[in-house]
């Protein structure tokens, strides 16, 4: 996925949510500048990461940490990305994710924990989580990448490999890099929220269309390498 390509669906995002893109713009600008500090590893070691693996995705759906309970010793070989919260999941089972992909949404001091171990970690901006740049980017210590929703040819540390919300971010991410196969845990669009989505405090009807956004975006990659568990 490139920016071009990206672009008309970003836009119809935008209109849908009511989004500013100079608001997406200021965040990835910001992002851009605190990675500076933090010394982004190149794109290379996220490729060979994921090129030719086979890929565990984990959302944030209610069927997360049942899933990862029933297919512990499947997952332990391959690569696994976490959405965000998932993350918290996965450290509670023992298990470190390989590739997190965050929006600093969940709980970003697990994600700090996992940086310092061995996660590489990827930080969105858009323009409702400055505020969550500014406070959590400078206590990552380990391998970090940033990523916006907008034109990244402006920025040095910032990228944009396709999608919206962390989970369909994820896939996107694995899509790009030539995974082999991709599979799905907790990845859930029904009407209930999911524990680890931390949405306790959140807009139930926003965080509702945005799953739907979210299975809507991963239908439009029509991938056969996409699979659910």
């Amino acid at each position: 996925m490139h920016y071009k390509q990206w672009e008309p669906t970003y836009k119809k995002i935008v209109t849908d949510f009511d989004y500013s893109v100079e608001d997406d713009e200021e965040a990835a600008e910001i992002l851009n500048k605190l990675l500076q500090n933090n010394n982004p590893i190149s794109i290379n070691k996220l490729e060979n990461l994921i090129k030719n693996k086979e890929v565990m995705i984990f959302g944030a759906g209610p069927s997360l940490e049942p899933s990862i309970i029933k297919h512990k010793k499947v997952l332990m070989d391959r690569i696994k990305i976490a959405a965000d919260g998932a993350t918290s999941a996965l450290l509670k089972n023992e298990i470190m994710p390989d590739i997190i992909v965050t929006d600093l949404d969940g709980n970003a001091l697990d994600q700090i924990r996992a940086n310092s171990q061995r996660s590489l970690v990827i930080i969105h901006a858009h323009g409702d989580n400055i505020d969550k740049l500014k406070k959590y980017v400078p206590k990552f210590k380990g391998a970090l990448i940033g990523t916006t929703q907008t034109n990244p040819e402006s920025y040095e540390n910032i990228h944009n490999f396709g999608g919206f919300t962390d989970g369909d971010r994820a896939i996107f991410l694995a899509d790009h890099f030539n995974a082999k196969d991709i599979y799905l845990l907790g990845f859930d669009f029904g009407n209930e929220i999911g524990e680890y989505s931390f949405a306790k405090n959140k807009d139930r009807t926003l965080k509702l269309k945005k799953l739907q956004w979210c299975k809507h975006l991963i239908e439009s990659l029509n991938k056969p390498n996409i699979h659910y568990l």
